[in-house]
């Protein structure tokens, strides 16, 4: 009965609304934790109408998926027909909507709950023209790890034809196919949970529910590892002579040597998770932005809704402010450091004794006393908006990059209203004011050069300042431009459409991590996993290779790469040849940049390798021939490869493929004197194959 009731309520709590407005909600989601859209880009218009208007209601039937759109992470358009006996969850969407972030961990924790019963169609409506790419699309579910059915609304058919006016909503169907309800804003998991619990025991008891799989073909499927994996923030400290990066999807924060781009640290397991410790065994979870007061580097974590430290000496990170957990109140509740609840915090930069932080999460910027502890706003209400004025109650909207400026200003890349703006920290008028981009509506963007706000970018991450100019990663443009902050004037500088180039004319894809030193401007280019050196002077642009990595893989007890087990051999004992044979595929070869090592091991001693058979040098030729000794009895022989390998034409990317090969070999008195391994890399499956 207590079910029936749950269901009923939540029912009739959708039932009501008509489709020209967002969906109430029977619980608690203040309005803060969405972004309304879309607007009428000819007149602006908040309250644009939809077309075939639906009420909800739960006898209602859910509509169908138009024909003619892209889907991902599936090989066949779906239909909520050939749906009927599962509980169907639409999640509306727009990839740089930091509240439909918040929902992805409740999401992935209902499909794993209910893995047979519950299918998550996530409907990405774009709000900017970028997020309405389809590869776009791709590279974001890759990002997130994102592992149910995504169709691209581009064009807010779905959208309208569901009525939807907020970012993010979920929408409920039945196993028959009918309407339960919805929810606008975050939280989804405690929302949501019951109600799906009720439609499962209801239909199960029904003999309506249906639950065989559903077959998946996920965009991750088949694709490379690449040394970085959608790097953030990027941050230099050239008088150590070292870099730092977050290699957010990864989880972890590398240091590189700034020259050569070999590794010499990394600082956590590669694991998301929130746990403190030594660096290899510490967790992080898509950590962003970084700040660097002697050698104690702060790190922003993102999801983990924390700000960590890690003591460089000796490798420990630490907890500074946060519980691993997003804030239970919006906004977030000042404090003392370490109790402090945040909410996505994005960015950091230091002054001082002031560590400033962007929290994306609740629009605002919030100040950490290093020396107190105390966690306070610097700017922003906590309500998602353009609006300017004094500090406490200005409208900011998911501040994203931080600059300090040489006139007392800390500029900040307001990303979703396409913005680069301003907060005075000391003066008269403490106030917060635009400099460039959008500052009407949240819908105010494009890619124009020109004065203040008669200059458009497109959801803009990184900011940073040489002390007169500020470069700007305009991310959904895949260009860095520059604002003159005495003329407010916008250049766009380097950059065209998305892609990868060096030289003069560099291509980026959605730049999001900028740092700016000694003439040097370091650029995390996210959606291409790498990292590039820009000349200040010229612009001439080139990607710094990172290799070594395979040092710091964490050591377990299961091998972490790919194991092929090889037919088995025999061989004669006495002085014989250990041939390997190592192919790249077609189009690709070994990486000339980065080393390449093999290195053996024996089991049950049929063999004496000499220590030359373990080899580390970039681009390597093969196959390699070595003399051995083989001992009679069984065993097996044992290469572990670390392979860097990369397109032909661009070898700046470094793929790798970590691999066991493993030969199981008989020595006795058959004749031979030879073995030989061979193993040919796959393919990548890359989008441009």
């Amino acid at each position: 009965m207590g079910n029936r009731l749950l269901l009923t309520t939540f029912l009739l709590a959708a039932a009501c609304a008509p489709a020209s407005t967002a969906m109430p909600d029977p619980f608690v989601a203040p309005a803060v934790q969405v972004e309304t859209g879309p607007i009428d880009p000819v007149s602006g218009d908040e309250n644009l109408q939809t077309t075939e208007a639906r009420s909800y209601a739960g006898s209602v039937p859910a509509a169908e998926f138009p024909d003619g759109l892209d889907w991902l992470n599936i090989e066949q358009p779906l239909s909520i027909a050939d749906l009927r006996g599962k509980v169907v969850l639409l999640d509306f969407w727009t990839y740089g909507c930091i509240n439909c972030m918040h929902n992805f961990p409740g999401l992935k924790q209902l499909e794993a709950e209910y893995a047979d019963e519950l299918v998550v169609i996530g409907v990405h409506s774009a709000k900017f023209e970028n997020e309405g790419d389809t590869d776009n699309i791709r590279q974001i579910i890759l990002r997130y790890d994102l592992e149910h059915a995504v169709v691209n609304d581009n064009q807010f058919v779905v959208w309208n034809t569901w009525g939807i006016r907020a970012w993010p909503t979920l929408v409920l169907i039945d196993p028959r196919g009918n309407v339960v309800g919805g929810h606008s804003g975050e939280g989804v998991y405690p929302v949501l949970k019951p109600v799906i619990e009720s439609l499962v025991n209801e239909f199960d008891d029904l003999q309506l529910l249906d639950r065989t799989p559903l077959e998946l073909k996920l965009e991750k499927e088949g694709l490379p590892s690449t040394v970085l994996s959608f790097p953030g923030k990027v941050l230099a400290d050239p008088q150590a002579g070292r870099l730092f990066v977050a290699d957010t999807n990864h989880h972890r924060i590398i240091e590189a040597d700034i020259n050569t781009g070999v590794v010499q640290a990394v600082f956590g397991s590669g694991v998301a998770g929130f746990i403190d410790g030594e660096a290899a065994q510490a967790q992080f979870y898509n950590p962003q932005g970084m700040a660097l007061a002697g050698n104690t580097l702060y790190v922003a974590d993102v999801d983990n809704h924390a700000i960590r430290s890690i003591d460089l000496n000796s490798g420990q990170v630490d907890t500074v402010v946060g519980t691993g957990n997003q804030a239970s109140r919006y906004p977030p509740v000042a404090g003392v450091a370490p109790e402090v609840e945040l909410n996505s915090p994005w960015d950091l930069v230091l002054a001082g004794e002031n560590l400033y932080i962007a929290m994306a999460g609740s629009h605002q910027i919030w100040q950490l006393g290093l020396d107190d502890g105390v966690l306070e706003p610097l700017a922003g209400s906590g309500r998602e908006g353009t609006l300017n004025g004094p500090r406490a109650g200005a409208e900011l909207a998911q501040p994203s990059g931080l600059a300090l400026g040489p006139d007392n200003r800390l500029y900040f890349a307001d990303s979703e209203s396409s913005s680069i703006r301003w907060v005075e920290l000391s003066g008269n008028s403490l106030e917060v004011g635009t400099l460039a981009g959008g500052d009407q509506t949240l819908f105010q963007f494009g890619d124009l050069d020109g004065v203040g706000t008669k200059a458009l970018l497109q959801h803009p991450l990184a900011v940073v300042s040489d002390g007169e100019l500020l470069y700007i990663a305009d991310t959904y443009n895949s260009k860095i431009k520059r604002i003159d902050p005495a003329t407010a004037e916008v250049t766009t500088w380097l950059g065209e459409d998305h892609g990868w180039r060096d030289g003069e004319e560099p291509l980026f894809y959605e730049p999001g991590g900028l740092d700016l030193v000694e003439g040097v401007l370091w650029v995390s280019d996210t959606n291409n996993h790498v990292i590039r050196r820009v000349d200040l002077e010229t612009g001439l642009t080139s990607t710094l290779v990172l290799s070594g990595i395979e040092a710091f893989m964490p050591v377990t007890d299961n091998y972490q790469g790919t194991v092929h087990a090889l037919e088995p051999a025999t061989v004669a004992g006495g002085a014989g040849t250990l041939l390997i044979d190592v192919q790249a595929p077609e189009g690709y070869k070994f990486n000339d940049l980065a080393p390449t090592s093999i290195s053996w091991s024996v089991e049950g001693d049929v063999a004496e390798i000499p220590d030359e058979a373990n080899v580390k040098m970039p681009d390597p030729t093969f196959p390699m021939e070595f003399e051995v000794d083989f001992n009679k009895g069984s065993g097996a022989l044992i290469a572990d490869l670390n392979l860097y390998y990369c397109e032909t034409h661009t070898q700046a990317l470094c793929l790798f493929d970590q691999v066991r090969l493993r030969l199981p070999l008989v020595v006795g008195s058959e004749p031979g004197s030879a073995v030989g391994l061979t193993y040919e890399i796959p393919k990548p499956d890359l989008p441009n194959n």
